[in-house]
């Protein structure tokens, strides 16, 4: 008897959890399992809802759903690089919406809002592609916030995610630009450069370094470096900057900046002051 009443006690909970839980997407089976295992439902006690809330938020990594945005209903076309039409625009639409620079939302499905699509896709967990399919539709429907790294950090503020490759800026404490970025590469490198009317040997290690630090000077348009040509640079750690590059793949693979879409660059200094806090976290993992 004692047996089957601790069945019904974990069933009930499970159902209030399940109740409770219905936006998240996790359901059924899978509810009870993870309210269990999380100590939310015991085998002999049943938890209010707000006790259960914050027990499986401390638990999760999960970067909490995003709030305040429309709602949106996803066209639900598949989509690939080169597609034009209203499907695009309402992808664009929603992107720029949720802090995302999809370039124009003229409807074309370019570069500028494939980078968008990657920074978005990365964000919400998802292996950045090309191709806007069922999860990525469902994702702009229901999206996740950015994960915060600087807990308690300033208003205005810039987090570099290193593991994504991802930069969001703050304003205001709201994710207001949201960026794929190309960081340091990790892999030594040796070049020459004709610099200051003498040709030179350059050396580094190609890494962005992790820290917090604040923005410096900055150039407007292109500024030549004796690595190669900047975008728009926007420093922050020596001569370590934000910046726009013709060439800002899925991987790292810069000598230590941080690049960033063209579109993206031509932005951000518009938005982002002087002294401005910039803090980078994580490791790329190849």
């Amino acid at each position: 008897m004692m047996r089957g009443r601790r069945r019904l006690l974990v069933a009930v909970g499970a159902a209030t959890f399940a109740t409770a839980f219905a936006a998240t997407g996790v359901s059924g089976t899978a509810q009870a399992r993870t309210a269990v295992s999380a100590g939310v439902v015991t085998t002999g006690t049943v938890l209010p809802v707000s006790t259960a809330l914050p027990a499986l938020a401390a638990r999760s990594a999960v970067p909490a759903r995003a709030t305040g945005y429309p709602s949106f209903t996803a066209p639900g076309k598949t989509l690939k690089l080169g597609a034009k039409g209203s499907a695009v625009k309402a992808l664009q639409a929603r992107l720029k919406e949720l802090g995302y620079v999809p370039g124009s939302l003229d409807g074309q499905y370019g570069g500028a809002t494939l980078t968008a699509v990657w920074a978005f896709q990365k964000v919400q967990g998802i292996t950045p592609t090309s191709t806007i399919a069922a999860r990525t539709w469902r994702a702009l429907e229901n999206p996740r916030a950015p994960k915060v790294l600087v807990s308690g950090g300033k208003a205005n503020r810039v987090e570099v995610n290193l593991t994504k490759q991802v930069m969001v800026l703050y304003r205001g404490g709201e994710p207001v630009l949201i960026s794929h970025i190309s960081s340091g590469s990790g892999v030594p490198y040796t070049e020459y450069a004709t610099w200051n009317g003498k040709r030179q040997r350059f050396s580094g290690s190609a890494r962005t370094p992790t820290g917090d630090y604040k923005t410096t000077w900055r150039v407007k348009g292109w500024h030549r470096s004796y690595l190669g040509q900047l975008y728009n640079p926007v420093f922050f750690n020596g001569g370590i900057a934000l910046h726009g590059a013709l060439s800002v793949p899925l991987y790292p693979a810069s000598h230590g900046c941080v690049r960033l879409p063209m579109n993206v660059a031509e932005i951000l200094p518009g938005m982002l002051g002087k002294g401005v806090p910039v803090h980078v976290r994580g490791a790329f993992q190849r």
